[in-house]
């Protein structure tokens, strides 16, 4: 439909309508032709070039004109329909009511105005809504008729959609039969999303992968090609799910459906799977933008991906009152949340030294706002990784920021390159030091080998001092990166022998704030073994593998006589962990720290607690995977050991309790395949401690 010439043209203009402050009248036919591009690449190719947040942008200003200048409006104005996604090959059916899309709100303040024209119109002093999660899926239409499924469809352009119902009877959680004449219902079109779960999301891309193909930016848009599909049988391997959320249609009059709410009880009592236990019935609109502005600080514990709220009046009498623009209902609105996916351009690379001589290149972006934080710069990980995304420095790139903390490039956009795009050049080199880089075979990662490197020293002593490790309070990055180039510190043994004179004369330490230092510093030499294993650094040995060690010695010394085959006996010892700790140990500098250390007071010994013989879960061996809803995954540790058990590192015939929380992945995948091993849910295993 469009050439790649058009492509860029548009791509670029889209750009400098976002960076504008504002869009002037005469810029109004620009603006139409730019939405229709990007409504093209959204709802008919499912790969969209644009965030949500940055087309409603768009979108809004181009309302915005036209409430301004009626006399402006024309047929084929993007606000003159509901959608776009007409695909010709498929039939397209007719909706029995249809199907318009929701007004927008960002902000607490939207929602008061939507609550007082609802009040005025209505002339109610309060309102009760019905507020549930506003899915990131495909949206389609269902008709029952006698009970049985007989037709699914696409949105469409809101009058009509594409007829999918093969492919929608192949999502089990879509009943192809309900009882709705038990009910008084003979027909009944009903409204919901398809969504793919963020665990068959992220096994679906990991299979895109696999075949050499290119992964798909979100789970929306997986959702969205799959159901246009012409294999039913590649539908029903996609592991589709389905929520249904609104009844537009029904014939009898049963009491439920006199509320919204009341609607989506039904629906979950005969079959289907809504929203029922998400959604909250609220008087008045301040308590609904409490529970939006709640919702949307866990999102990231819900198995799937949603981007906002939706806020429904729950009346169905008083819906009918308020009626419907020629574009959106009066009585929903929704409210979204803040941007995860943003486009911007890639300005540079940056390559950093980490403390175990991995070099990382670090791409530094245009700032883009994000998920509440403006985002410049993100890890792009390894020279593999820059290939597989074909990065180029100027390029235009997709950004999501995963769980509101990690930024990653989604995509780059090859489309919109003029030719000035630089190719990204890994050094040969220490980007630090200068020492020639060596990458080890089976490895992606280059790495600084020499170990005096400057960058390494102070990446290990921040590794030394933090939280799960020394837990040296007090004693962040900042004060180490500032006592190093000061030359107060220069390796780890230095913490502990600390010009406190110096220091006091330094900007921002007081009397106060160098005693906390001191007592922090004096009170880490009494951390448990284990914790000084760990915070040593040494390459694959993470807190639970520090622990097995520390347990296996009775002087953290013992260990440079232990030979590899002696390391591989210790629980969940592999030989790569096995070399890298004996390569540790052979190191005479690395003895020679250690023996410092011991020197200068810090606890070598393992104390051995005494075993807890009596605990209820005595030499049971457990794992954790997934988000915990209660607690801390250390806490949960905590309390199994304190109850006599094992914490292991990893899923073997050893194993007897997989302990399973939210988004679980590869762990629970291999537990189930071994019969031995109970895999339990974190009540399961508070009520095995007896709490």
């Amino acid at each position: 439909m469009y050439t790649s010439e058009q492509v860029k043209q548009l791509q670029h203009q889209t750009k400098d309508l976002l960076k504008a402050d504002t869009v002037s009248v005469d810029e109004i036919g620009l603006l139409r032709e730019v939405l229709r591009f990007h409504e093209y690449r959204y709802y008919v190719l499912s790969d969209p070039f644009l965030a949500d947040y940055e087309y409603d942008q768009l979108y809004q200003w181009l309302v915005k004109l036209e409430k301004a200048h009626p006399e402006l409006i024309t047929a084929d104005s993007p606000t003159q329909r509901v959608g776009t996604s007409l695909n010709q090959a498929f039939v397209t059916l007719p909706h029995l009511v249809p199907m318009l899309s929701l007004d927008n709100s960002y902000s607490a303040g939207d929602l008061l105005d939507f609550d007082r024209k609802a009040r005025e119109i209505t002339g109610l002093d309060s309102i009760e809504y019905c507020v549930e999660p506003k899915f990131d899926g495909a949206s389609i239409s269902l008709i029952y008729e006698n009970d049985l499924l007989t037709r699914g469809t696409t949105r469409g352009d809101g009058v009509e959609g594409e007829d999918i119902t093969r492919n929608i009877r192949q999502i089990r959680s879509i009943p192809l039969s309900a009882p709705f004449l038990a009910n008084g219902i003979q027909q009944i079109e009903i409204r919901g999303e398809i969504i793919l779960s963020k665990q068959a999301f992220t096994a679906y891309n990991e299979k895109l992968t696999e075949q050499g193909l290119t992964p798909l930016a979100n789970p929306r848009n997986a959702a969205s090609g799959s159901l246009r599909m012409k294999d039913p049988k590649e539908v029903a391997e996609r592991n589709l799910d389905a929520f249904l959320y609104h009844v537009s249609y029904h014939t009898g009059h049963p009491e439920a459906l006199n509320t919204h709410s009341g609607s989506l009880d039904l629906l979950w009592d005969l079959g289907f799977r809504t929203p029922k236990k998400e959604k909250r019935v609220l008087q008045g609109i301040e308590a609904v933008i409490d529970y939006c502005l709640d919702f949307e600080a866990k999102r990231d514990e819900l198995p799937y991906e949603i981007d906002g709220m939706v806020v429904k009046v729950n009346t169905i009498s008083l819906q009918d009152q308020l009626g419907m623009t020629s574009h959106h209902p009066r009585w929903a609105i929704a409210f979204k949340f803040k941007a995860r996916q943003a486009t911007t351009t890639l300005t540079g690379v940056e390559f950093q030294v980490g403390r175990t001589g991995a070099v990382t290149p670090v791409a530094k972006l245009e700032p883009v706002y994000l998920g509440g934080v403006t985002v410049s710069s993100i890890s792009v990980h390894n020279e593999e990784y820059i290939l597989q995304k074909d990065l180029k420095i100027g390029d235009t790139v997709l950004i999501e920021r995963a769980g509101d903390v990690i930024p990653q490039i989604v995509k780059v956009l090859p489309e919109l390159r003029t030719g000035a795009e630089k190719a990204i050049e890994f050094p040969k080199n220490c980007p630090v030091c200068g020492t020639l880089l060596f990458k080890e075979e089976g490895e992606a990662v280059w790495r600084c080998i020499n170990i005096e490197c400057e960058a390494q020293v102070m990446e290990r002593i921040i590794h030394f001092v933090s939280k799960d490790a020394m837990d040296i309070k007090h004693f962040g990055e900042a004060n180490v990166r500032k006592f190093y180039e000061q030359g107060l510190l220069k390796d780890i043994p230095g913490l502990y022998q600390l010009d406190y004179f110096k220091i006091a004369e330094m900007e921002g330490f007081g009397r106060k704030s160098l005693e906390n230092l001191k007592t922090a510093i004096e009170g880490s030499k009494q951390q448990p073994l284990y914790r000084l294993i760990y915070g040593l650094g040494i390459r694959f040995v993470g807190e639970t593998t520090a622990k097995t060690l520390a347990n296996s010695v009775n002087h953290l010394l013992d260990f440079a006589s232990k030979t590899e085959e002696d390391l591989l006996q210790l629980e969940d010892v592999g030989t790569k962990v096995a070399k890298s700790i004996q390569g540790f140990f052979q190191n005479p500098a690395n003895i020679d720290m250690l023996k410092q250390l011991e020197t200068l007071g810090l606890q070598l010994i393992n104390v051995k607690k005494e075993a807890v013989a009596a605990g209820n879960l005595s030499g049971q061996t457990f794992l954790f995977t997934g988000t915990l809803a209660k607690m801390k995954r250390s806490e949960a540790e905590a309390k199994a050991e304190a109850h006599g058990g094992i914490i292991v590192s990893g899923v073997s015939s050893k194993l007897n309790y997989l302990v399973v929380g939210e988004d679980a992945g590869s762990k629970l995948e291999k537990a189930k395949k071994i019969n031995t091993i109970k895999i339990i849910t974190e009540d399961e295993f508070l009520t095995l401690l007896g709490d």
